[in-house]
């Protein structure tokens, strides 16, 4: 007897909180959120403070870390519709511990160099292109479609409480232990969340084996469906412009709090997780404010809602201007998280089950693949423009990002349209 679709647990009152195995994911990847949440801190405090990297080295190592998305963001969503969404996100975590493991190692042989931290940066990427593919194709297989706005909220959820509390530790353990041995927690979490996602129940049947598959046309098929699609196309290139301009400030940012203001560790965790609080309010408003505005208008007024806020870190100062800065983080958190819940919702209920892996794939190849762009740019402005000129670039910029959802049908819809398996497909 073979099964279509997995059998998915009966919804109850509380929706979401009593299915087991969404709980089971759920928390892996809460614990591997806050591991990362003290990594992206560590890393590039690792660069600066233990290698002493330039302006533009800590640029070309925000560009590594998402580098992996051009090189093998299509070819991943056809390879991962091929395998079991649940042994990709299992193996893809053991890689990251691996990768990351070898950071303090490397340090407590006194061999640890800017190479290597390009070389973790980019097996990490990589991995992390495979896991996210799969697991935002692994929770429509998980949980009804209907419930995808809750889940999606609820990660979002996980994952802002991660960026608040996630800095702070991160900061404290950089202190105590420094920066490259406070990587090891994150390594840790990824074993951690690999543990949670073994222990999933559900064991939806492998994808069937096609006698005539060929890798070029099934990255086709998701290419045309992207692109074939005017929402889609307009949430691509809003997502995209965002990416881009948010890595050219990453790229900058962290020279200027530890370089430029010489704030601590601590204090720099701390900032960013007073900042990440926005994204905990974004993430239990997101349901609510989309059936009020309706679903269109949610995507372009949260991303309308995020540029602005970028204009405050050219100008901030070691005074009461980190404050503001705080502050501006909080709105601009709360925006993205409301827009990619909204955004990524949509995506996950438009597309037919055969085409999620590669969907996603495509998706994140035009969306995160402006990001190794958008690091080398910010490093190089950076070391030529100066940090903070660099920083009021990316404020201007990001604040037009909104405009292809805003200019596109989205800004009318309240209902979103989604996938019918019902409805027959139409030729042409």
């Amino acid at each position: 007897m073979s099964a279509v679709n997995p059998p998915l647990e009966p919804r109850r009152r509380g929706g979401l909180w009593h299915h087991l195995d969404f709980r089971r994911l759920w928390i892996g990847e809460t614990v591997s959120q806050f591991g990362t949440m003290i990594s992206q801190l560590a890393l590039p405090l690792v660069a600066i403070l233990v290698v002493h990297a330039s302006t533009f080295e800590v640029g070309l190592l925000t560009a590594f870390e998402t580098a992996a998305f051009l090189i093998v963001g299509l070819p991943a969503g056809a390879w991962v519709d091929r395998m079991r969404f649940r042994a990709v996100l299992i193996v893809n975590d053991v890689i990251r511990a691996a990768a990351l493991g070898s950071v303090p190692l490397a340090q407590m042989m006194g061999v640890l160099t800017i190479g290597q931290l390009y070389a973790v940066a980019l097996v990490t990427g990589i991995s992390t292109v495979f896991f996210d593919v799969a697991y935002q194709s692994y929770l429509p297989e998980l949980v009804e479609r209907t419930l995808l706005v809750e889940g999606n909220a609820k990660l979002q959820a996980s994952e802002s409480v991660s960026q608040i509390a996630g800095p702070s530790a991160g900061g404290l353990l950089i202190q105590v232990l420094t920066a490259p041995y406070a990587v090891l927690v994150d390594a840790l979490s990824f074993l951690w969340s690999a543990a949670w996602v073994l222990s999933i129940q559900a064991r939806p049947p492998k994808p069937e084996r096609k006698p005539d598959r060929h890798l070029r046309r099934e990255i086709g098929e998701g290419l045309r469906f992207v692109l074939g699609n005017r929402l889609l196309r307009s949430i691509a290139m809003c997502t995209g412009s965002s990416n881009l301009f948010s890595s050219m400030a990453l790229a900058v940012f962290y020279v200027l709090l530890a370089r430029d203001l010489h704030l601590s560790p601590g204090w720099i965790g701390a900032i960013m997780s007073t900042s990440a609080i926005g994204g905990l309010v974004g993430s239990l408003v997101a349901s609510r404010f989309a059936r009020r505005v309706g679903q269109g208008p949610a995507i372009w007024i949260s991303a309308l809602f995020i540029g602005p806020c970028g204009f405050v870190a050219p100008f901030v100062h070691r005074d009461w201007t980190l404050g503001l800065l705080a502050l501006a983080q909080i709105g601009m958190w709360m925006g993205e998280v409301i827009y990619n819940i909204t955004q990524v919702s949509f995506r996950q209920g438009l597309c037919p089950p055969a085409l999620l892996g590669r969907m996603n794939a495509t998706m994140r190849f035009l969306v995160w693949g402006t990001m190794p762009l958008g690091g080398f740019l910010g490093g190089v402005l950076g070391a030529t423009i100066g940090v903070r000129e660099t920083l009021l670039v990316v404020a201007i910029g990001g604040s037009l990002a909104f405009l292809p959802v805003y200019l596109s049908p989205l800004r009318r819809m309240r209902e979103l349209p989604a996938f019918d398996d019902r409805v027959p497909a139409r030729a042409g």
